[in-house]
């Protein structure tokens, strides 16, 4: 390291001075260096920690310039020189300071640099300027800034329990300079120390090689179960060269554990309501966290409680089922119960399946229902429905069909019931003959009116034997009319034969020539014609009412009339019986005759 006296000499050498003068010059520099002469004020220089670090020398400099240097002092010890540039051989040296090394570099304009700033570097650096004559000094101190990291929570508890004071985590905050300050928040909002409820520790080390300081704040914290889903930080604040800033650090959210204060059972089922067949998962729960993992479930008809996880299933229930359902913890001090009713639905018919009874007798027919709740019951015939339920107390052929009883619970969905009565009416074959001649008088229609179930086959026979061309007309209700067309010319006797399983019935009806006239016997009506007289018989009788009236007037008239002529009609009628009897006998004559 150069003195001041070799600078002195160099000085002296260069500018080629006597020897008297030398020596003055050199015990100045010597006085100089021991006392500090005011320049123009203190000067201060920020940086960052890394940076290149820039102090300008702050001094205009002289024209009779003989050298600059550099030197930096600290409290309590001797100044140490570290660069020193001569102004007339423009040569520029350094002293051999280790924590410089390489680090320096000195301007013409005696701008000192210093890379790589470090802590160690806040000291307070002097620019000398010397001529012969004088020693200009300007000091300036240096201030070095460290952003630490961003603070992070770690050593974060697996969980927090509600009552009990717990480590929650620690917060540091590595490398920063001037030392930082750290903060807890709890959703935002500052949290101070309480007493056995908020307790914090903190720490400062300090890296000895770097000089930089890492900040830890340990947090034990008692929770209350409003702390679920807290979100707790910290934040780190330091000084930088602008000013005091701030790094929060990224959120921790905790698991509270507190217990179950309240126990719920419910039913886990597809639909609102539950019947006969279903299946029934309950499940019990408590509001504690962790939940409980094992209840007792109390199940009517099971004399002890059943020890199960929270989910318990019953399988296919039956209506003996309903009742109470609850379920406590373990240790039975919290309890919760439900009423489960299972709907039923029975329907029982009288007869049912397939019943077989004769024409004319009689059939009762019962649909006996038993249900959970008021139930719909409705009969089907033939899939159509009926306006009332059935009863026969004289059974006919049209009573025949397939009868349905079907009931349903309308709350419940799915619960519906059905029974089918197949009733079978049989008879033994009924034939009743008509004839009928064409209008025109060419052919006469035979036709034979058959009755009964099963179905009878018809055959027809004559003197000339079977006969083979016939018509039927559609089986319904259990008739049907076979026919067959004919124009004899002689008289003829046709059988019209009709069987089932149940008899064989035959019946015969003489048939004169075509040629001789004859009275038609009147047919059978069917069932669809007889709707249609019934219809006209209602318009009839509408017309007859609206003529009683008129007819009652004329009436009266009548009578009148009828008792004044009275004498005279017995006369009459006297005579007429006369002519009738004379009538009578001729007709008889005419016969024998024949």
């Amino acid at each position: 390291m150069e003195t001041p006296s070799a600078a002195a000499a160099t000085t002296a050498s260069c500018c080629r001075r006597s020897p008297l003068l030398t020596g003055l010059l050199r015990l100045w520099l010597l006085l100089g260096a021991l006392c500090l002469r005011p320049g123009l004020g203190l000067y201060k220089v920020n940086t960052i920690y890394g940076d290149t670090i820039i102090l300008p020398c702050h001094l205009e400099v002289p024209n009779d310039l003989m050298f600059g240097k550099w030197k930096y002092e600290i409290a309590n010890k001797p100044s140490e020189f570290i660069a020193f540039r001569s102004a007339t051989k423009k040569n520029v040296q350094y002293d051999d300071v280790p924590e410089y090394k390489d680090r320096l570099s000195l301007s013409e304009n005696y701008t000192l640099s210093i890379n790589n700033a470090r802590i160690g570097d806040e000291k307070k650096f002097v620019c000398m300027l010397v001529t012969e004559d004088n020693v200009f000094e300007q000091a300036t101190i240096v201030k070095v800034f460290k952003q630490p990291s961003q603070p992070e929570i770690i050593s974060q508890a697996e969980y927090l329990e509600t009552e009990q004071l717990k480590l929650l985590g620690q917060c540091i905050a590595k490398d920063g300079y001037p030392e930082g300050n750290l903060t807890w928040f709890k959703n935002g909002i500052v949290l101070q120390p309480v007493e056995e409820t908020i307790v914090i520790h903190e720490q400062t080390n300090v890296d000895q090689a770097s000089g930089l300081y890492t900040v830890i704040s340990s947090l034990e914290y008692k929770p209350t179960k409003d702390d679920t889903d807290a979100q707790f930080t910290c934040t780190v604040t330091y000084f930088a060269p602008t000013g005091q800033e701030t790094i929060r650090s990224e959120s921790a959210v905790f698991d509270i554990h507190y217990p179950t204060e309240k126990v719920k059972i419910q039913v886990l089922s597809q639909r609102n309501s539950i019947k006969e067949g279903d299946n029934i998962t309950l499940k019990c729960s408590g509001n504690g966290n962790p939940p409980p993992q094992e209840f007792l479930f109390y199940i009517p008809g099971e004399p002890d409680p059943i020890r199960s996880s929270s989910l318990y299933a019953l399988i296919d229930v039956r209506r003996n089922a309903t009742g109470e359902y609850r379920c406590a913890l373990t240790d039975e001090s919290l309890m919760d119960s439900t009423i489960i009713t299972i709907h039923y639905l029975d329907l029982s018919l009288t007869p049912s399946g397939e019943v077989i009874k004769q024409i004319g007798e009689a059939l009762p027919v019962s649909c006996t229902i038993s249900s959970s709740r008021n139930a719909t019951v409705f009969w089907l015939k033939d899939n159509t429905r009926m306006r009332s339920s059935p009863s026969f107390s004289s059974l006919q052929y049209q009573d025949a069909g397939n009868y349905i009883c079907e009931t349903t619970l309308q709350e419940v969905e799915g619960l519906k019931k059905r029974q089918i009565l197949t009733l079978i009416v049989q008879g033994k074959p009924q034939i009743k003959m008509t004839k009928k001649t064409s209008t025109d008088g060419s052919y006469k229609t035979i036709s034979c009116h058959v009755e009964g179930f099963p179905k009878p086959a018809v055959q027809w026979t004559s003197s000339g034997g079977v006969i083979n061309k016939t018509e039927e007309t559609k089986y319904v209700n259990g008739k049907f009319v076979s026919k067959i067309k004919i124009a004899p010319e002689e008289n003829v006797t046709l059988t019209c034969i009709a069987e089932n399983q149940l008899e064989r019935t035959v019946n015969s009806l003489n048939v004169s020539a075509i040629s001789i006239p004859e009275s038609d016997e009147p047919e059978e009506k069917s069932d669809d014609s007889m709707e249609n007289v019934n219809d006209q018989a209602k318009l009839i009788v509408g017309i007859v009412v609206g003529l009683l009236l008129a007819a009652l007037v004329a009436g009266v008239a009548y009578w009148l009339y009828v008792k004044k002529s009275k004498s005279a009609s017995k006369h009459v009628d006297k005579d007429l019986g006369n002519i009738e009897e004379n009538k009578k006998l001729e007709e008889n004559n005419h016969k024998s005759e024949a």
